[in-house]
């Protein structure tokens, strides 16, 4: 790459932020780390902070402001608060690109500030696609922005159809482990613990997205996401179970081809591409043996045990701001799920109430889009109280 490339990561100190800052490591000519944000962990955040010398930090938590600012202020980094603060940070001039690796609909509004800069967004925050995608695809198309899928299986199709006419496309094959439970019945997880949830036999997660992937919410989120980035129909997007997570995502073409991209289940790999794409960056991660998985195998999704995948192809049918709906229900329900305040499969039912009972907007701008989750949390919040 001919100059250095100053990324923004909101969210550093999560999954998706901390391998992300692994990848610059092992690349330091290519990128610097021109802001990092937290939303509490300010232990960590100092850490990277020290280590990594950002132009600017932001701590989302007020109560952890004053050790932060006292921390790195002295260390010539600007210390800032709040969510307002995210939205300002991705705006400056310095910053090329804006990594979203914050958890749920919080990304939205900074993802927006970032897009309205002009910002490449390397896009890990799936939730701001499913509760806005065609407001966010109307902004990036405005304002000339990129938006470069880190989801790996979305990278997987995003690499795919490079140097392909996106009318060839007949459709995409988004790949799911199953989770921790797949093959088990509704009868087995009646009584199915947040521990067991959180054991994803492939991936390691954070908390909420592993919840999610247990239900299979996470392929439903990522099923809308799809739509939005590739601009498909909802009959252009389905999902398989492969158990082994190599094949991360496939597209099969109008002549009957299909192009898999394959590789070990390792975040960096889809991280380090959107940050150098167009360019591959040779690395030292692990390499992919064939000889090691003499068996790759494949089933249908069990839709009528895990629900939340029907019930996000529900929502994207219905469109306007039920994905809105669907996403705010979720995040409550997994909320409480790790809480121990519902059950496993209580969760779609959560979510099912809310998508009947809030007031579905056909044609929703942002404020309707605020309005509805807003409003969904609430109602999501009283469930079984």
């Amino acid at each position: 790459m001919s100059e250095k490339k100053n990324i923004a990561i909101l969210g550093s100190t999560g999954s998706i932020g901390t391998q992300t800052l692994a990848v610059v490591k092992q690349h330091p000519s290519l990128f610097n780390v021109e802001v990092l944000t937290a939303n509490h962990n300010a232990t960590l955040l100092v850490q990277q902070a020290e280590e990594f010398q950002p132009q600017q930090v932001v701590i989302i938590d007020p109560s952890q402001y004053s050790y932060v600012k006292n921390a790195l202020t002295p260390k010539g980094i600007v210390v800032s608060c709040g969510a307002q603060a995210l939205c300002e940070v991705v705006t400056l001039p310095s910053v090329s690109i804006v990594l979203t690796a914050m958890v749920g609909f919080s990304g939205l509004a900074p993802t927006i500030a970032a897009i309205k800069a002009g910002k490449t967004i390397a896009l890990a925050n799936k939730e701001t696609l499913v509760v806005a995608g065609n407001l966010i695809s109307q902004l990036a198309q405005q304002h000339q922005s990129t938006i470069i899928p880190v989801d790996s299986e979305h990278s997987a199709i995003f690499q795919c159809l490079v140097g392909e006419q996106p009318t060839a496309v007949e459709k995409i094959i988004l790949t799911a482990s199953g989770g921790p439970f797949r093959g088990k019945n509704t009868q087995w997880l009646q009584n199915i613990t947040k521990t067991a949830a959180l054991q994803h036999p492939n991936w390691n997660m954070g908390a909420k997205i592993t919840i999610d992937s247990a239900s299979l919410m996470n392929k439903g989120l990522e099923v809308i996401e799809a739509k939005w980035l590739f601009n498909l129909n909802i009959e252009q997007i389905e999902v398989i179970v492969h158990p082994q997570s190599i094949i991360h995502s496939m597209v099969q073409f109008c002549d009957g081809s299909i192009k898999a991209q394959m590789g070990l289940p390792d975040m960096k790999l889809p991280i380090q591409y959107a940050l150098s794409y167009p360019q591959r960056l040779a690395n030292h991660f692990p390499r992919f043996n064939f000889t090691d998985y003499s068996n790759l195998s494949f089933e249908q999704a069990d839709r009528q045990t895990f629900r939340n995948l029907d019930l996000a192809y529900q929502a994207l049918e219905l469109g306007g701001n039920m994905p809105c709906i669907l996403n705010a229900a979720n995040e409550i329900a997994v909320a409480k799920f790790l809480e121990d305040k519902i059950s496993f499969l209580a969760m779609s039912d959560l979510v099912t109430h809310c998508m009947q009972k809030i007031t579905h907007i056909t044609q929703p701008c942002l404020e309707d889009y605020l309005q509805t989750d807003t409003e969904t949390r609430a109602m999501a919040s009283e469930y079984m109280q």
